[in-house]
């Protein structure tokens, strides 16, 4: 994978673990405090990592893929 590639994929990434993360602290922060590292660490993973591979990533897939549609038709009809 060359290395411009790699640039957008971990974009891609981060636009969705990002604010995942941030949602994730904001609605079980609290109660997440009362356990140990390695627990809190385990409920986040397990519960993101299948949000990121089933759900975050097809969805910036797709809308990629229509925003780019999107503009080449508005450049399709300023021809």
């Amino acid at each position: 994978m060359k290395t411009k590639m790699k640039l957008i994929a971990s974009l891609k990434i981060w636009a969705v673990i990002y604010p995942s993360i941030m949602l994730f602290h904001y609605l079980f922060g609290v109660q997440l405090v009362l356990l140990p590292l390695y627990l809190r660490t385990l409920l986040l993973t397990v519960s993101l990592v299948p949000w990121m591979v089933f759900i975050g990533m097809p969805m910036v897939e797709l809308l990629i893929v229509m925003f780019e549609r999107r503009n080449k038709e508005v450049y399709k009809n300023e021809k």
